[in-house]
């Protein structure tokens, strides 16, 4: 549709990701094997009929540019549909950069004038979840509203991590509180917003604040036509090790409302390393896998149980993976056992390595960053990190104990 313009906030740091956004935006973090994390949000737009798309990217954007390409696998690409990557301004000053949400749409006023879109549709390229955009801006025409918060019930102990409205009956907010200490509903915004563009761009004009949640949303609340939008379905912010690790595994509880295979979630398969070039996976004799997600040219030789495992993955004969989410071309070696761990991209895990612990569950999460080297015999226990480059071979040290570190996190 020619009069809504989606615009994609994707240049978040994701510190809370830890090793696994140091050398990429969090949007392009792997996620279920075979997708990045800004896959979902793509391919909502995609499934609601929506063909003019802004991706806004900041921090180490390369991956992320080179996954998106010129969106050919969400239909982007054509006479009549489009997306542009729209990088900040970035020069001298700290000011070049995006400060905030609001900074980040701000800076592309000319793009949005140019475009001259009825609405605007402003996203985060970080989250997990299938939506229609088209009802939600249906509701927001209905209401006549000026802007439309996409809004999900969250349980009361996560609340003080959101955005917080109370809505009266007609939907509008009547309140609002950001990240508040002592929340006073469960109704927490989903960072999605539906803006008439007329509205948009005025407030942006006239107003000096970087953030939207914080600075933006409670005068749009006081002083003019504010909604929520309620929605009922799967929605997941992986901004964290923990909530993205159960996100993952919850591809295979039935129960939980995420199914990657009615969602049609589209990706890049065309990219570099990606599927499109690789052979089916292969189990070996004394392979064996239980309920796991196993991708295109993984080779099994070993055990893997309720992990997911990205493409090339090698698990050698004898290694043990449990409870683990592996991304591409890692090699464990034999006879190691991975439990409740996270390992990061061309990872090489050497003979009869004990990583990440058994009774750790998710909240001990073991991280091992990207081209990270673990020689033969290391033990490596809960709750650890070990930065993304990091060569352990190089040093005498062959136990990393709980709770502690290794290496040194990249420029």
């Amino acid at each position: 549709m020619r009069d809504v313009l989606v615009m994609i906030l994707a240049g978040g740091v994701g510190k809370r990701l830890s090793v696994l956004s140091m050398l990429r935006a969090k949007p392009a973090v792997p996620f279920g094997g075979i997708y990045r994390i800004i896959d979902f949000t793509l391919s909502n737009v995609m499934h609601s009929g929506l063909t003019h798309v802004a991706v806004l990217p900041q921090y180490k954007p390369l991956s992320l540019i080179e996954h998106i390409g010129i969106g050919l696998p969400w239909d982007f690409n054509g006479r009549t549909r489009s997306i542009n990557i729209l990088p900040p301004s970035t020069g001298k000053k700290s000011s070049d950069w995006y400060r905030g949400t609001a900074d980040a749409v701000r800076q592309n006023l000319d793009y949005i004038r140019s475009m001259d879109p009825e609405i605007v549709l402003v996203l985060s390229g970080d989250h997990i979840y299938r939506m229609d955009y088209m009802e939600m801006i249906q509701f927001h025409r209905h209401c006549d509203a000026d802007v439309t918060i996409g809004m999900i019930r969250v349980p009361q102990e996560e609340a003080s991590q959101f955005g917080i409205a109370s809505l009266d009956a007609t939907g509008r907010i009547v309140d609002w509180e950001e990240k508040p200490a002592v929340p006073k509903s469960d109704l927490a915004s989903m960072g999605i917003y539906v803006f008439s563009a007329s509205f948009l761009i005025r407030q942006l004009e006239e107003l000096t604040g970087d953030d939207f949640g914080h600075d933006l949303i409670p005068h749009f609340v006081r002083e003019h036509r504010a909604y929520g939008y309620r929605f009922d379905g799967y929605w997941r912010d992986v901004g964290t090790v923990q909530a993205y690790w159960e996100s993952n595994m919850e591809i295979f509880d039935e129960t939980s409302g995420i199914n990657l295979k009615e969602w049609k979630v589209a990706t890049n398969f065309d990219e570099e390393g990606r599927i499109g070039d690789r052979p089916p996976m292969r189990i070996g004799p004394e392979g064996r896998v239980e309920n796991s997600f196993i991708s295109h040219g993984c080779r099994i030789d070993g055990k893997v149980i309720h992990s997911v495992l990205s493409p090339g993955v090698v698990v050698e004969k004898g290694a043990v993976v449990r409870n683990s989410i592996i991304f591409h071309d890692t090699v464990v070696g034999e006879s190691s056992t991975l439990d409740y761990c996270i390992v990061d991209k061309n990872v090489e895990i050497g003979k009869n390595c004990r990583l990440g612990d058994p009774s750790a569950g998710s909240g001990h999460l073991c991280l091992i960053g990207k081209w990270a080297k673990i020689p033969d015999g290391m033990r490596i226990g809960k709750y650890c990190k070990v930065y993304p480059l990091t060569d352990l071979s190089k040093g005498s040290r062959r136990v990393i104990p709980d709770f502690e570190e290794a290496g040194e996190p990249p420029i």
